[in-house]
């Protein structure tokens, strides 16, 4: 039962379902043989966990076999030395004679002798993504799914089951993780002896998978903790890992660049004389770098024309990108770029040009959603268009960071290259595609720093972060609504990939007025960055943000480094706090911001976390000096809070 299969007597939700040439669907593996041996094998062209050096974790591979029908599976665990860690997946294999189709292919089957524990998920919409849901788990199934093309904003392709009294600091805690960008499948199905089967991989609605004699498939990456040490262990443990075998290249432990981004002070608006003067007050202030978002390409005045169009408009860019690029840089400040490669415009060249390269079903009036199509990134042709266009500008120019969006859900699908019998292909192909096109790309140029992006947080995933070490977390910066949005996604992205910016007020999305330290502290628990007119600024929010980028040029490397910990619950009480722990402990910064100020409030002691009980922390506004017991077990004094949305900081 260690991968339950379709038809063979196991009449649970199985993790392999194979419908073989006669159309019978019956698979019944059976164990053969096993391997162990240091280190880790890739699974191209997946992202997938890495290791620095074969010592860091060993892999078992257990072979099974349908002697019936020739199906073959291999089944992949790979172990971490160091940290509470299975790293799993499966390769299907057709060692017959005659074709098979796979129906189902989850990359994980883990079969639990109880099913007294809690459900964890993130739930969400645009603007609304990563909110945390908790329920116990109950007889028959429970779990959670995107058929959007992509990860989604509506679920996470994550879920933990935790033991019933497991808060943040105690607890039993068993993690899931699918290391994948596109549809997506968690399901637990407990019956009637009160055990608990758990499923993760590709979703197999509208999935299929033909495999002729000899070819084989290889499911992503489920990565699995497990710690008794509470629900922060488990998201420590992620964000470990994901800091050091996933995310790519340099950015890794890298300082990232302090950015100022375009989208919410110009919006399509601009022109090199503006873009320039943002440039110069952004340097006045200390920030590292110009990024220039949608806008700068094609006939693209507004949402309904020019993706595709990957060509300079020199209308708005006089004397083109290099020269914009070349006056910023001579500010001492890097430039980046925006660019949403897997979309087109039906107003456009490319479109006008090749039709038949958008994702939409012949003879149906296709779905629009920001008045765009998809493009079909299953086709080599479209690859390599998207890679001349896209590394013909990176080139032209020199540029420090991408910005890649991807501004709505996969429907309608269909592909003019792929036969009948095979359509079910598509959405996982779309996927592969993407990744092939990433690859290219950030193997050409390995020193500029991708971002991704969805609609803010709609692809916010592993496999998104093997090629982009940060990824926008929501186009929603109000700082109240982030406090949430952050919380959540801190379950399992460590904070450094988080894209966080400060903005204006009334805010774009919300409306509300939140002041500007709330606005520096809530962004500062993530990649940091503005999104505004500095020019606009009153003279005391410019003191403000000057104040608060030399605050994370300070602490930054704490932010970034250390250990992240969540010390109240923004859904349940009238705070959001957090902390960051050096790795040896020597050293806490923590942050927060009280929500609700009432007359004559009761001051509360915020207990701290993850520091040495013996050792001595001092107060560097006050100068009083506390044991990390006392931080820990009695608390620090929180301040009387005046206002709504109040900022609070203890470094």
């Amino acid at each position: 039962m260690e991968y339950g299969c379709n038809g063979c007597g196991d009449f649970r939700t199985s993790a392999l379902s194979i419908r073989n040439v006669d159309g019978n669907t019956v698979t019944d593996m059976r164990y053969e043989g096993y391997r162990i041996y240091a280190g880790k094998p890739s699974i191209d062209p997946l992202p997938a966990v890495y290791l620095n050096s074969e010592s860091e974790a060993d892999t078992l591979e257990i072979d099974m076999a349908d002697k019936v029908t020739g199906m073959r599976v291999t089944l992949i665990y790979t172990a971490f030395n160091s940290l509470d860690v299975i790293i799993r997946s499966a390769r299907i294999e057709n060692a017959s004679q005659r074709p098979a189709d796979i129906d189902r292919a989850m990359s994980m089957c883990v079969d639990l002798p109880g099913m007294d524990y809690d459900l964890i998920t993130l739930y969400g919409r645009h603007c609304k993504e990563r909110s945390e849901e908790r329920r116990p788990l109950a007889h028959g199934l429970q779990g959670i799914a995107s058929k959007r093309g992509v990860s989604s904003h509506c679920q996470n392709p994550f879920a933990a089951l935790v033991s019933k009294n497991a808060d943040e600091n105690s607890g039993e805690a068993y993690g899931f993780n699918l290391v994948y960008s596109g549809n997506f499948e968690f399901c637990t199905e407990c019956d009637y002896s009160g055990t608990s089967r758990i499923l993760m991989g590709i979703n197999p609605t509208d999935f299929t998978w033909h495999l002729e004699p000899g070819e084989s498939f290889q499911t992503p990456e489920a990565v699995m903790v497990h710690t008794s040490k509470g629900i922060g262990e488990m998201s420590r443990i992620y964000h470990k890992l994901y800091n050091f075998n996933l995310v790519p290249g340099k950015y890794r432990t890298e300082k990232r660049p302090l950015l100022i981004n375009s989208w919410e002070a110009a919006f399509f608006d601009f022109d090199t004389d503006k873009l320039v003067s943002f440039a110069e007050r952004a340097k006045e202030f200390g920030m590292d770098m110009l990024v220039m978002d949608d806008g700068w390409f094609g006939k693209r005045d507004g949402d309904c024309s020019g993706l595709g169009d990957w060509d300079v408009n020199e209308t708005k860019l006089r004397g083109g990108l290099g020269k914009l690029v070349d006056q910023v840089r001579s500010l001492g400040m890097q430039f980046g770029l925006w660019f949403e490669p897997e979309m087109i415009s039906e107003d456009s060249d490319l479109y006008r040009s090749h039709p038949d390269w958008a994702i939409r079903i012949p003879d149906r009036a296709p779905m629009r959603s920001r008045y765009q199509l998809l493009l079909d990134m299953t086709r080599q042709e479209v690859q390599d268009y998207l890679y001349e266009k896209i590394s013909g500008v990176l080139h032209s120019a020199a540029i420090s960071y991408v910005k890649w969006d991807m501004n709505r859900s996969i429907s309608d699908w269909y592909s003019a290259t792929l036969p009948a019998a095979q359509q079910g292909e598509l959405p996982h192909r779309y996927v592969l595609g993407l990744y092939a096109l990433l690859e290219r790309l950030t193997a050409e140029f390995p020193d500029v720093l991708f971002e991704g992006c969805s609609g803010g947080g709609g692809r916010f995933d592993a496999g998104m972060l093997y090629y982009c070490p940060q990824i926008w977390c929501s186009d929603d910066t109000d700082a109240y609504e982030r406090t949430r949005i952050q919380y959540g996604t801190s379950m399992i992205y460590p904070i450094s990939a988080v894209g966080s910016h400060v903005s204006v007020v009334p805010n774009h999305q919300t409306g509300r007025i939140t002041p500007m330290e709330t606005r520096g502290i809530t962004a500062m628990a993530g990649s940091f960055g503005f999104e505004l007119d500095l020019q606009k600024l009153s003279e005391e929010d410019k003191k403000t943000v000057a104040a608060q980028i030399k605050q994370f040029k300070e602490y930054g490397p704490l932010i970034h480094g250390g250990k992240y910990y969540r010390l109240s619950d923004p859904f349940t009480e009238n705070s959001a706090f957090w902390s960051f722990v050096a790795q040896d402990d020597s050293e806490v910064l923590v942050q927060g911001v009280v929500f609700r100020t009432a007359p004559n409030m009761r001051r509360k002691a915020l207990r701290l976390a993850g520091l040495c009980p013996e050792s001595r922390y001092q107060d560097t506004a006050s100068g009083e000096i506390y044991t990390g017991a006392a931080l820990m077990h009695g608390g620090l004094l929180l301040p009387q809070t005046w206002g709504d949305y109040c900022p609070v900081m203890f470094p």
